[in-house]
């Protein structure tokens, strides 16, 4: 059984002040992609490079304060990608690849955190070039190797995903391009080639070329009916926690091969650690 958890931290310094590092003792995870460390380097060294026994590796923003990602880890690396290749948003620190090869496999864990277009049109347009180079970037890495993507998503992809999503449609995050670039994320590559021309609502300028990315919502294929208990992010506006009027915002999404082999999931709300709830999921796989 492999367990793995993504929790976008809003900080990791509120989220082991939270008392991060004592649940992560009691889970066990072997993996915990994390999103939003919020510190640089220096802000890590002698505190948090490992926590409960977890090895980290991180990609860190340029600008202090401000995103950045990283993937704590029991099992060693065989290779460690920071970046993707885009000068625009690897100066953001938003995706960190392990991979963890094998003679006989190619497998990689990705820890990702995806623009938020929440704070103007400015940065809704920089959301939509990140989903422009970022959708073929997976699709390359797929056909070399099994993959799974955590992370914070910043999208809501169905109804279900989100409480109010009669009042959100023209909002980031439940846009119907963002959406429909999820739709093609998970259309299987086979039924795309049969439509390839007849693109859901736009998303045609954020796909890129690349039709059919038939990776898997590993939570929707164990829940696929879920509502307010799917919810992973709540506003902190108000009383959105205490009412769950949420979003799901945060996602396994794997190659097929690996999706299949998800048993459980569970997204733990008896403590917070930050604005996200963390999303485990338990595979029957090994490093």
């Amino acid at each position: 059984m492999f367990k793995l958890t993504s929790l976008n931290l809003n900080g990791i310094r509120s989220a082991t002040s939270k008392g991060l590092q004592d649940w992560l003792a009691q889970s066990v995870p072997d993996c915990i992609c994390v999103q939003e460390l919020k510190a640089q380097s220096v802000d890590l060294s002698g505190r948090f490079e490992d926590i409960a026994g977890l090895k980290g590796y991180f990609h860190f923003a340029e600008k202090k304060g401000y995103s950045g990602v990283g993937i704590y880890t029991r099992h060693a690396p065989s290779d460690v990608i920071v970046g993707y290749g885009s000068p625009e948003f690897d100066a953001e620190g938003r995706c960190i690849e392990l991979r963890f090869d094998r003679p006989d496999r190619k497998l990689s864990i990705i820890s990702g955190y995806f623009p938020s277009g929440s704070s103007g049109e400015e940065r809704q347009a920089a959301k939509f070039r990140f989903l422009a180079e970022f959708y073929p970037h997976l699709a390359a890495l797929k056909q070399d190797r099994e993959l799974v993507l955590c992370g914070d998503i910043n999208i809501a992809h169905q109804e279900i995903d989100l409480k109010n999503f009669k009042g959100n449609k023209k909002n980031s995050g439940f846009l119907p391009e963002e959406r429909a670039w999820m739709t093609e994320l998970l259309r299987d590559a086979e039924l795309a080639n049969e439509g390839a021309d007849e693109l859901l609502e736009g998303s045609a300028g954020i796909a890129g070329s690349v039709r059919g990315g038939g990776m898997v919502d590993v939570y929707r294929r164990l829940h696929p009916a879920t509502t307010g208990e799917a919810y992973t992010w709540w506003s902190n506006r108000g009383q959105a926690y205490a009412k769950n009027v949420g979003w799901r915002l945060d996602y396994h999404l794997a190659t097929p091969a690996l999706a299949a082999t998800a048993h459980a999931a569970a997204i733990y709300k008896d403590q917070r650690f930050s604005d996200h709830a963390p999303l485990t999921i338990e595979y029957d796989w090994v490093l």
